[in-house]
């Protein structure tokens, strides 16, 4: 069993190994372990893989014009107030741009009612989504592991899903209201307790692990645009 575990580390490696000096500007330069890739990547980063589904492998040619094309992404992201932004890599291996709101920020305490400070931050971000037509978009809510007084353990988890599931859903609807088209969020989902980016055994870190992630990334149609050589 131990030398599976580490034939299978080393099998990981050797992808990233492999792999790393194909990456340029967030893009995976190069054909093949481009899914495997973001698989791996997703894993360590404690994130929920995000990515359309696509027939077969993106070329390099493909991959580095989206991965310039969300350079510019992450540089309009980044003039948004409150909005933390970091360029990552989805599913196929392809530059994706993720953007964190803290719940602390969005909603008052056990709340999936946005706060006013919110709404100025999410209309900004709206603005950048209705410029990026052309990226597909995952919106993800998180808690810390903070118990619900008067419940057990198994009931505090179930309530901080549903309360992930609804901060997601605010955040979804007033983008929508904004004029964001409801056909690019291909998902909205609570997450509860996992994937935590931080120790919740701190008060920073639970407010760290309680956010809103709103995802861009590469759409079929950008794809195929960057397929065909027309992605500006």
């Amino acid at each position: 069993m131990k030398k599976m575990k580490f034939l299978t580390l080393g099998m990981c490696l050797a992808v990233l190994v492999s792999c790393g000096s194909a990456m340029k500007n967030g893009a995976l330069i190069g054909t093949g372990g481009g899914a495997l890739l973001g698989a791996v990547i997703g894993k360590i980063a404690g994130n929920t893989a995000v990515g359309a589904a696509i027939g077969g492998a993106v070329g390099a040619g493909a991959g580095a014009l989206i991965g310039k094309h969300m350079d510019k992404v992450k540089a309009q992201a980044q003039a948004v107030q409150n909005a933390k932004v970091e360029q990552v890599t989805d599913a196929n291996g392809l530059s994706a741009v993720k953007v964190s709101f803290d719940s602390g920020i969005l909603f008052p305490t056990s709340s999936s009612t946005l706060q006013q400070s919110a709404k100025n931050s999410l209309t900004q971000f709206a603005n950048v989504l209705k410029q990026n037509t052309d990226a597909d978009i995952a919106i993800q809510g998180y808690t810390d592991n903070q118990g619900w007084k008067g419940s057990t353990a198994e009931q505090s988890a179930a309530k901080n899903q549903q309360l992930s599931l609804q901060r997601a859903q605010s955040v979804m609807n007033f983008l929508t209201a904004q004029g964001v088209n409801v056909s690019q969020i291909k998902s909205c989902d609570g997450y509860g307790e996992s994937n935590p980016v931080a120790d919740n055994s701190t008060a920073a870190g639970k407010a760290q692990n309680r956010r809103v992630e709103v995802y861009l990334y590469a759409s079929q149609a950008m794809i195929q645009a960057a397929q065909n050589g027309t992605l500006q």
